[in-house]
């Protein structure tokens, strides 16, 4: 029997020796590996992570003790050990494991996550009233992956020093800053002499000295701090943390595992919050994925022996590409249009713009609040900035949206990728809730397209549009319909009619349109003709068309891709009560108000209510048939 297979329980760890701990992370490698060939997952980051996750589970006592993952890509090893080896098969798949850290999942998840820079801010919060229950166990938070790019986690750290709450250790996930090996052995040397908990002691104790000493006591502390900041400087990276009031130690090589153990041990349950910075490897273990990181960072299903996808093209582009591409073919044509991402050039497709344009190019890192007031900046010059974000990011910038963007109805252009059911990442993910959260907002404009041509004239419409404009699209591959060689702009707030029937009005929108057009054609074969309007806005609705509709069809129904709560469907029931239309029965599809699990996404859709099966038995039921 493996030793993986020995692991019930955390606990069970710590009957290992440290060298049977080694052949263990070889095993726990394996297995990722191996599952995420076949399920697809954030792979590079949860290798690089397997020697401090071990240290972590080894040295402190969980779950009495609280782990926090900062967004979860981290995490698989942590499950492995947790007890959900067994099921570890069932990482991401429909009802089986999440890719994240759960709550609900495992009471050693010591926090839901799933998007980024939260756990120090959640950290202290736990540390904080652990303290009032009269609970002194430690509260470890990992974050790394750039989520210290994000504002989230310097506000968490602010707070921690200025309360400065004992109990809370911050472990800093380096995987992409290069340290010599120089510095990097000797700075671990230095790490764990100095954690030594005696002389963690020996320091607090010889400052409360210098402090207590009448009329030069002050000073002399801080002439012996500025010394210490002074030699820490040269010798460590690690001002910037000291300044928040965090005692910091390391870099240190995060695959060594002897030395995690050992400063794990050090400084565990510390008088003063603590920075332990660990120097790891994306991907480590996986050559493919140390070679090349930023493709299994988050990766599709692929062979183990050569790293290369196993998943079958259709021909068919994605939305993202289709988007990517047309960006390009626009920046040629107009050197006003900058693009603007925060930490997904891949993921947005903006690769080959930033390759083109440089200085049109800007990623701000994991920071969506700075990507949108900084685009509200440059469209205050006249230029034309597109904010590319996934939905479910956006809703960090909320208020910048509003107050930066809006208030002055500046020109920018938001490019919403996923939007809709994204699939296996499961509910931090999932983007809906954009036509709500944008919908409220004056001066915005909300666009969405039907397929992927639609998305080239949108975004042409966009551009030449003088306020600020969203465009949300889904994740996957276009509808497989031509592409024009130049795509007109659409005229401002107006749908489509794609054809007409006297029994029922169908107004929908984004993806949601093509399943209404499959329902229509069951629909045809029970002698039900429906009118399907493409309703391309959110906002503004063409109320001039849906008004005409609904004035002759009285029975309508609404489909979006979307929450039911301040979506589109509530936007058109709204709009024809406004207008004064009476006497209609008018039913929305869209999803009730829960989270949305992880899953296929054509799974999730038929399960959640939103697919063309569901249209046709709302039509059916509207019109009195059995179904």
């Amino acid at each position: 029997m493996s030793f993986l297979e020995q692991i019930k329980t955390s606990k069970d760890i710590k009957q290992l020796s440290r060298q049977e701990l080694k052949l263990l992370a070889g095993e726990i490698r394996k297995r990722i590996i191996d599952v995420v060939s076949k399920n697809g997952g954030h792979l590079a980051s949860s290798l690089g992570a397997v020697e401090l996750t071990l240290a972590i589970h080894y040295v402190f006592n969980l779950p009495e003790d609280t782990l926090i993952w900062d967004v979860g890509h981290q995490s698989y090893a942590h499950k492995l050990l947790t007890g959900r080896n067994d099921h570890f098969d069932t990482l991401r798949r429909y009802k089986g494991i999440s890719g994240f850290s759960k709550i609900k999942e495992s009471p050693y998840d010591g926090f839901t996550v799933g998007h980024s820079s939260t756990s120090i801010s959640a950290g202290l919060g736990i540390c904080y009233g652990k303290h009032l229950n009269k609970d002194d166990s430690d509260v470890i938070s990992v974050i790394g992956d750039g989520s210290l790019t994000a504002g989230l986690a310097y506000e968490g750290l602010n707070q921690t020093g200025e309360l400065k709450k004992r109990n809370l250790i911050v472990i800093l996930n380096d995987n992409d800053m290069s340290i010599s090996p120089n510095v990097g052995a000797l700075s671990s040397l230095l790490s764990r002499t100095f954690s030594a908990r005696y002389l963690q002691t020996m320091r607090n104790q010889f400052g409360a000295f210098l402090k207590s000493l009448p009329k030069i006591g002050a000073d002399m502390y801080n002439i012996a701090k500025r010394s210490e900041e002074s030699f820490k400087t040269f010798m460590t990276p690690g001002m910037l943390f000291e300044a928040f009031n965090f005692d910091y130690f390391g870099p240190i090589d995060g695959h060594n595992l002897d030395h995690l153990i050992d400063i794990l041990n050090n400084i565990k349950n510390p008088a003063d919050p603590i920075l332990l910075h660990v120097t790891t490897v994306k991907g480590k273990g996986y050559e493919p994925a140390e070679k090349n990181p930023v493709y299994f960072h988050g990766v599709g299903s692929f062979a183990v022996d050569t790293g290369k996808s196993t998943k079958k093209s259709n021909g068919i582009p994605t939305y993202t590409q289709v988007f990517g591409s047309h960006m390009v073919t626009l920046a040629r044509a107009n050197e006003k249009i900058v693009a603007v991402t925060a930490a997904m050039p891949e993921g947005t497709g903006l690769i080959e713009f930033s390759n083109l344009y440089p200085d049109r190019f800007f990623d701000v890192g994991i920071a969506e609040q700075h990507a949108v007031t900084f685009s509200a900046g440059l469209a205050s010059r006249g230029l034309k900035p597109v904010v590319a974000i996934y939905s479910t990011f956006l809703q960090r910038a909320f208020d910048q949206i509003l107050h930066d963007v809006c208030i002055d109805a500046h020109p920018v252009v938001f490019a919403i990728d996923r939007g809709g059911i994204v699939g296996e990442d499961g509910p931090t993910h999932h983007g809906l809730f954009d036509y709500a959260y944008l919908r409220c907002m004056p001066n915005m404009t909300i666009m969405s397209p039907k397929d992927e041509n639609e998305l080239a004239r949108m975004l042409v419409t966009a551009i030449q549009h003088t306020g600020p404009v969203a465009i949300r699209y889904p994740r996957g591959t276009g509808e497989g319909v031509e592409i024009e060689d130049n795509p007109k702009p659409l005229e401002m707030g107006k749908g489509q009619v794609i054809c007409e029937g006297d029994d029922l009005l169908i107004i929908a929108i984004g993806k949601s349109v093509c399943e209404a057009l499959k329902a229509d054609k069951q629909l045809k074969e029970s002698g039900i003709h429906a009118t399907i309007i493409n309703a391309r806005f959110v906002k503004p609705l063409d109320a001039v068309l849906m008004v005409e509709y609904a004035m002759k069809i009285k029975k309508i129904i609404t489909v979006e891709e979307h929450v039911l709560d301040g979506g589109f469907g509530s936007a058109v029931l709204e709009m024809l009560t406004d207008e004064g239309v009476t006497g209609f029965s008018l039913k929305r599809i869209g999803i009730k108000n829960k989270f949305v699990e992880h899953g296929p996404q054509d799974i999730l859709r038929k399960d959640y209510g939103i697919d063309h099966s569901t249209i046709v038995s709302t039509a059916m039921e509207l019109h009195g048939h059995q179904f």
